[in-house]
């Protein structure tokens, strides 16, 4: 196979994965089932890759390693949080915004779209296993790192957070504690660091010529402050919570810092 035709199958991978749950949360009435398998649309396409390209190296192999544990911490945190809570409420809405006939349009306004998106997101895993094998250098351990770090800094966050949800004194209270002192969203952050950590392992193996697999990390960025990340989750809900106005205005919403001092500081 060619390496673009290896590269459509992980198309493939994340479209069939889509269709499938598609047709699960017809009879669920559930379209926010698509978080679920999100990082095994991802992580399986970078597993396409590692089947059908023909050498690795111990650069695929981590990249591999690297992404299916990202891909199993994440899917079976976000199944555990979600299960026995119907649709959650952002697939809600968009479900009022398309009615009717939103059972058909989910195909491609979510399900497909998320097919897309999570084989985009995978380009580092294609690019870092389709370079010529060479050994492991500087720049490879850096992006181990930083993907290690990222996954350990979400890791913790959604433990975190996880374990204040469950508290029934804290109802209706803000999370500002453990991580989430010094970032709204501590998870997302590390997230992000993920998939520039698993670019630059990309990068290392392919040079120049593999950079333009940046547009996985861009794009994961981007989804996570301005589409379904921060600016959605924020959206409304100094309206609904307003100690979350304070919080936002001592606490960097994204990269963890010093809070501060006072809102007049903020302003």
């Amino acid at each position: 196979m060619s390496t673009v035709q290896i590269a459509l199958a992980g198309l493939g991978w994340t479209a069939v994965v889509a269709v499938l749950t598609w047709l699960v949360s017809l009879l669920r009435h559930d379209a926010s089932l698509v978080d679920r398998v999100w990082s095994a649309c991802i992580a399986g396409a970078g597993f396409v890759y590692l089947a059908l390209l023909p050498v690795v190296g111990a650069r695929g192999s981590w990249l591999a390693v690297l992404a299916g544990a990202w891909a199993l911490r994440l899917g079976v945190f976000i199944t555990w949080r979600n299960w026995g809570h119907g649709e959650d409420r952002r697939y809600q809405a968009i479900r009022e915004r398309n009615a009717p006939h939103f059972r058909w349009k989910s195909l491609y306004l979510v399900f497909g779209l998320q097919a897309v998106l999570a084989w985009v997101v995978s380009a580092p895993l294609f690019v870092g296993m389709a370079a010529v094998p060479t050994s492991l250098g500087w720049l490879d351990m850096v992006g181990i790192a930083l993907a290690l770090c990222g996954m350990g800094f979400e890791a913790v966050a959604d433990a975190q957070m996880a374990r204040f949800r469950t508290d029934p004194a804290n109802r209706g209270q803000v999370m500002d504690r453990g991580l989430w002192r010094y970032s709204r969203h501590p998870n997302y952050f590390g997230e992000a660091c993920v998939w520039w950590g698993l670019w630059l392992i990309a990068v290392a193996g392919a040079g120049w010529a593999g950079a333009w697999s940046a547009v996985s990390p861009v794009l994961m960025t981007w989804l996570l402050l301005r589409v379904s990340g921060v600016r959605m989750l924020e959206a409304d809900i100094g309206e609904r919570r307003p100690a979350y106005r304070e919080y936002i205005a001592r606490t960097p919403a994204f990269v963890p810092g010093p809070r501060r001092r006072s809102v007049d500081e903020w302003a």
